[in-house]
């Protein structure tokens, strides 16, 4: 197949080169941080306690919370939007690390920004900073993840990607402990007051963020040298007509992309709404919610390597299969669980598959992307938009079910429906694990 090529060709440190691996997996690092301290643990709390319950807009009234929930779909959506032009954009004029550098700063500069946010008064800066962060975090990853099959051979991408994740859990929950020292202690750090102390936590992700992406940026292949030219848009859109010709022809990949976009519904849908499910359901209080997230981070950083060990030995297929298995009994545990303790443990089985599931994916559609092809950037795109529209599917399927029911309980058992459906598609693919075929 015809590919425009630019003149200058794009020379690469040599594969599994370990500073490269590590200066990759430090991005996890970096950008885990608003992941786990903006969109889990602190700045939803904070949110929630600096807004009214109702906010009027003009005649339209709605709740703080939906409010909180519409941005965050808007974000996705924007980011599902873009990412296929801007990818299609990277692949064609070579410039794939300076849109992981745009959106890691767009990320950065929005959790500096949220400083700014004390109340109803700066609401609009409040949200378009979210919003911000999470377009900048989604955004990057795109970039991020098309470069595993540049910077490891393909024996080594399980490993590799649960290397990433699992510096992603260490590194956030390093900073989260940090920020909550200097919450609950303010006063001891000479903090005016603990409304203070929360938005410097928010302060700290930017500069955490970006700091340590300096380092990635520093040991990641460079750019090639291609200019932005009248032709660099056009080209952008026809390299992804390019990819989105070749998925048609590639059955195999195309039957993994859904049973990833079904069961990551389900894991998302968890991975969102674990935190309000315990807090309505079972009276969660705010210190048990962070114990509880920690303890998914914690468990997660475990999960990541056991299935990569555990995929090494019986194949990425089989792998995925159990811990979808184990997703499925996590639900039903759930569903009948109504004591504080057994939350813990199902959180316990939450976090080893949360960590498992999202490595082993990545690492595995990686193998399933044609070898040497110039187009990764634009693969990838088509990966992330597929878990971005599987938060949307998911998360609305648990939202209208619990509307309807009126409570929270039968929203759980819709998931196993997503994960079932994941397992039937993911039984039709076949997946090369060491140059061979795992049917």
């Amino acid at each position: 197949m015809h590919h425009v090529q630019d003149a200058t060709v794009l020379v690469n440190p040599p594969l599994n080169d370990r500073r490269t691996i590590n200066g990759w997996a430090i991005f996890d690092w970096a950008n885990s941080s608003y992941a786990l301290v903006i969109s889990s643990a602190i700045f939803p709390a904070y949110y929630t306690s600096i807004t009214d319950d109702m906010i009027q807009f003009g005649s339209i009234s709605i709740s703080n919370s939906a409010l909180y929930a519409y941005a965050l779909s808007l974000s996705y959506i924007i980011i599902a939007a873009l990412s296929p032009i801007l990818s299609g954009i990277a692949d064609a004029s070579g410039r794939k690390k300076f849109f992981l550098k745009v959106f890691t700063t767009i990320g950065a500069v929005s959790c500096l920004t949220l400083y700014f946010f004390r109340g109803m008064d700066q609401l609009d800066t409040g949200i378009l900073a979210f919003m911000g962060a999470t377009i900048g975090f989604t955004g990057a990853l795109v970039f991020y993840n098309a470069y595993l099959p540049e910077i490891a051979t393909e024996d080594r991408f399980d490993r590799v990607s649960a290397k990433g994740f699992a510096f992603g859990y260490i590194g956030s929950v390093i900073l989260l402990i940090l920020n909550l020292v200097v919450i609950m202690n303010y006063e001891a750090f000479g903090i005016a007051s603990q409304g203070v102390a929360t938005r410097l936590a928010f302060v700290s992700v930017g500069i955490w963020w970006l700091g340590f992406a300096q380092i990635t940026f520093l040991r990641l292949p460079k750019d090639r040298k291609g200019q932005f030219e009248s032709q660099t848009l056009r080209r952008g859109f026809r390299e992804l007509h390019m990819v989105w010709q070749q998925l048609a022809q590639l059955p195999n990949i195309k039957r993994f992309l859904l049973s990833f976009f079904f069961y990551s519904a389900g894991v998302q849908t968890v991975l969102y709404l674990a935190a309000t499910f315990a807090e309505k359901e079972l009276h969660f209080e705010t210190t048990n919610l962070i114990i509880l997230i920690l303890v998914l981070q914690l468990v997660a950083i475990v999960g990541a390597y056991f299935f990569a060990f555990l995929s090494e030995r019986m194949g990425n297929k089989k792998a995925i299969f159990s811990m979808l298995f184990i997703w499925i009994l996590v639900c039903i545990a759930a569903y009948f669980t109504y004591s504080q303790v057994q939350f813990y443990v199902i959180a316990g089985f939450v976090g080893l598959v949360m960590g498992g599931i999202q490595s082993l994916s990545r690492s595995t559609y990686s193998k399933l992307v044609p070898i040497n092809t110039p187009d990764r950037t634009s693969y990838f795109s088509f990966y992330d938009i597929l878990e971005k529209l599987a938060i949307v599917v998911g998360t609305f399927s648990w939202g209208a079910i619990e509307q309807l029911t009126g409570g929270m309980r039968p929203s759980i058992l819709v998931l196993i429906i997503f994960f079932i459906i994941g397992m039937l598609l993911l039984s039709r693919v076949t997946i090369k694990q060491h140059n061979q075929n795992i049917v």
